[in-house]
């Protein structure tokens, strides 16, 4: 696997080491064997996790806004996060989950791969954590994977970004659709769309697009809402109120 992992980051163009290639071996070992008793991915033939789960994760380093303070929103099982950080050692990660279980898998993952230094670990929903100080607007790099529709990503994301700082968020191939009918709501956020990124990922037939949004300035002090306001309420149409 060791050699797969290494051609398939090559060909999208980034360079891992046998070590990198190693820890990644075993996040997949971690996470095999703690998905037969948790529910963290339905992808568990070992060549769908390369491609569909690690190559895919390495996809943002080709925009090249990793840098910095990233939070990965809604990490699962920690995809992108958890990759990019072991890609990218110099980056300050902080994986976000609203499940506790998540979270504890994650702490394990990391410790398996040999990962202590510059990664942190929270269990909370975005929409809460992001209305609090020490992490509104203190972010370099948000990066999210299959969370959210485009709207309500915009609205749990933003709020952690730095201006100047981005969003990359990795979607489908619906991503245009999910973008047209998102603008609004970014542009009240305090974003605007830079680029999509069109990614062929390796060893598969799969088209994946990154969506880069960049923070133009700081977002309203009443995002993100709680609850189901995000989805129901555009957030153009909340700022057109004030």
């Amino acid at each position: 696997m060791l050699n797969l992992i290494i051609d398939g980051a090559a060909r999208l163009g980034v360079r891992l080491t046998r070590e990198q290639a190693r820890q990644l071996a075993a996040y997949n070992d971690i996470l095999t064997e703690r998905n037969k008793v948790m529910n963290l991915t339905r992808i568990t033939e070992p060549a769908d996790v390369l491609s569909k789960h690690f190559l895919d994760s390495l996809t943002p380093i080709l925009t090249g806004h990793v840098k910095g303070r990233v939070i990965d929103i809604g990490t699962g099982a920690g995809f992108p996060g958890l990759v990019l950080k072991c890609a990218m050692p110099e980056i300050e990660l902080t994986l976000l989950d609203s499940l506790n279980k998540r979270v504890l898998f994650l702490q394990d993952a990391a410790a398996a791969m040999g990962i202590v230094d510059g990664i942190h670990f929270i269990h909370s929903r975005a929409e809460e954590l992001g209305l609090l100080c020490e992490h509104r607007e203190k972010y370099d790099t948000a990066v999210s994977r299959a969370v959210a529709n485009m709207r309500v990503l915009a609205e749990w994301c933003l709020p952690f970004v730095k201006t100047g700082g981005y969003l990359l968020a990795l979607k489908g191939p619906l991503a245009d659709d999910e973008l047209y009918s998102a603008g609004g709501a970014i542009s009240a956020l305090g974003g605007k769309v830079e680029d999509v990124l069109k990614c062929d990922i390796p060893f598969t037939d799969m088209e994946h697009k990154i969506i880069v949004i960049k923070k133009m300035r700081r977002t309203p002090t009443v995002f993100p809402r709680k609850g189901k306001n995000a989805s129901k309420i555009p957030a153009e149409a909340v700022v057109k109120r004030k």
